[in-house]
C-alpha cells in the first residue's frame, strides 16, 4: 500500500467519523427542540383586579315624543296665512297661521255697540231712580213706581253684564282666528294649505306638533325584574342609556321616569318610560332602541370576560397561569353576567393570570412560553 493510498484512506476515515459524530449529535438535539416547540403555546391573558361592576338590565324600546299636540282650528274660516315651514322648530305660542278675522272682528264690534246702547238705557234708569227716590219721600211719588224703577235699574245692570259676557265672548273668538303653537316642538307636515275652508267640528287639523326636547323612550323587560327596578327607583335616580337598536352605538344618557302600574299578563313584561334631554337630537319619535338600565354597582368584586369562562361537564372552569407557566384549570362560580363580562364569586383571586384566548389548545399543566396582555375585564362593562 502506497502512501497516498494510506493518506486516503485516513481522510475518509476522519470524514467518516465526523459525520457519525454530527448525526449523533442532532438525535439528542430533537426531542430538546421538539419538547420546547410542544410548551410554546401563544395565549391571551387578563391579569384579575378588583373593580364596580354595573348591574344593567337590558330591554327593547321606542323613542316617544315627549308631548304631541294635533293643532285644530277652533272656530270656522278660511286658512289666509300658513306661518310655518314644515319640519321646524316652534315655541309655544308662536303664531301657525291665521284664520280671516273679519266676521268675528264685527260681531266683537256689534257687542260692543250693544253695551254701549244697554249701558246708556242703565244710566237714564238710575237717573230716574233717583228722582222716584226724591219724590217718594215727598210722597209725591207712589211705593209702587219706586219699586218698578229699581227693578228697571236691576234689569238693566243684568243687560250690561250680559253683553259684557258677549264682548269677551266674541273677542275669544276672535283671537281663535290666529292659530298658535301649544307647546314647544318640532312641527311635521302640513295638513291644510293657504285658501281651505277649516272649521272646529274637523278632526283632521291643521299641523302636529311633536316635542322632542325632552323627549320618552317606552321600553319592556321582564317582570321577574319588577322588584329591582323599584328598590333602585326607591334609592334615587335611575340612570337609563339608549343605544342603537343592535347596541353597538351609544345615542343618549336619561333617567327612568315611570313604571307601568300593571303587567302585561300575555306576554309577562312590564313596561317602563325614561326621559332623555336629547339636546342633539341623536333620539328621533318611531326609532327603535336598545336600552340600558343602571339598577345597582357592585363594588370590589373580580370581573373577567366572557371568553375567559369554559363549560363543559363539570360546570364552570377557567385556566390560570401560575408561576412556572403552566395552564391550570380551576373551577369557577359566577355572579352577575352579560354577554361580554361576569362577576367571579370564587375560584380566582386579584392578581391571577386568566387565559382569555387560545384555550383549544390548552391542556392542564401546558407550559405558556409567551403571552399577550390584555386590559383588566373591568374596561369592558359598560356604564
Amino acid at each position: 500500500m502506497t502512501n497516498r493510498t494510506r493518506i486516503v484512506l485516513l481522510a475518509l476515515a476522519i470524514i467518516g467519523a465526523g459525520g457519525y459524530f454530527m448525526h449523533a449529535r442532532s438525535l439528542r438535539a430533537k426531542p430538546q427542540e421538539q419538547a420546547r416547540a410542544e410548551q410554546r403555546i401563544p395565549v391571551s391573558l387578563v391579569t384579575a383586579a378588583q373593580s364596580q361592576y354595573p348591574v344593567l338590565l337590558k330591554g327593547l324600546g321606542t323613542v316617544m315624543p315627549f308631548n304631541t299636540v294635533i293643532v285644530r282650528s277652533r272656530v270656522d274660516g278660511e286658512i289666509t296665512r300658513i306661518a310655518f315651514r314644515e319640519g321646524d322648530t316652534v315655541k309655544q305660542g308662536d303664531l301657525l297661521a291665521q284664520i280671516d278675522p273679519r266676521p268675528y272682528k264685527a260681531a266683537l264690534d256689534q257687542a260692543i255697540a250693544k253695551k254701549a246702547q244697554d249701558d246708556a238705557t242703565l244710566k237714564n234708569a238710575k237717573l230716574d231712580l233717583d228722582r222716584y227716590s226724591t219724590l217718594a219721600k215727598q210722597d209725591f211719588a207712589s211705593r209702587q213706581q219706586l219699586d218698578t224703577q229699581v227693578a228697571t235699574v236691576s234689569q238693566g245692570t243684568a243687560l250690561v253684564q250680559a253683553d259684557q259676557a258677549a264682548i269677551d265672548n266674541a273677542q275669544t273668538q276672535l283671537s281663535y282666528t290666529s292659530i298658535k303653537a301649544p307647546i314647544t316642538g318640532r312641527v311635521g307636515f302640513r295638513l291644510v294649505d293657504q285658501g281651505n275652508i277649516v272649521n272646529a267640528a274637523s278632526q283632521s287639523g291643521i299641523v302636529t306638533i311633536a316635542q322632542v326636547r325632552p323627549i320618552s323612550v317606552v321600553f319592556t323587560l321582564p317582570e321577574s325584574q319588577i322588584d329591582r327596578i323599584n328598590k333602585a327607583m326607591a334609592q334615587g335616580a335611575v340612570a337609563v342609556a339608549a343605544y342603537t337598536n343592535d347596541g353597538s352605538r351609544r345615542l343618549a344618557d336619561g333617567t327612568l321616569t315611570v313604571v307601568n302600574n300593571q303587567v302585561d299578563t300575555t306576554t309577562g313584561v312590564i313596561q317602563l318610560k325614561a326621559t332623555f334631554t336629547n339636546e342633539d337630537d341623536a333620539l328621533w319619535p318611531g326609532l327603535s332602541v336598545s336600552v340600558q338600565v343602571r339598577v345597582d354597582t357592585l363594588d370590589n368584586v373580580i370581573v373577567l370576560p366572557q371568553t375567559a369562562i369554559q363549560r363543559g361537564q363539570q360546570g364552570l372552569w377557567a385556566y390560570v397561569i401560575d408561576s412556572d407557566q403552566r395552564a391550570r384549570a380551576k373551577p369557577v362560580q359566577l355572579g352577575e353576567a352579560d354577554s361580554n363580562n361576569a362577576v367571579v364569586v370564587s375560584g380566582i383571586s386579584t392578581g391571577d393570570r386568566v387565559v382569555t384566548a387560545g384555550q383549544y389548545r390548552l391542556q392542564d399543566g401546558a407550559l405558556i412560553a409567551a403571552a399577550t396582555a390584555q386590559a383588566d375585564a373591568s374596561a369592558g362593562a359598560r356604564p
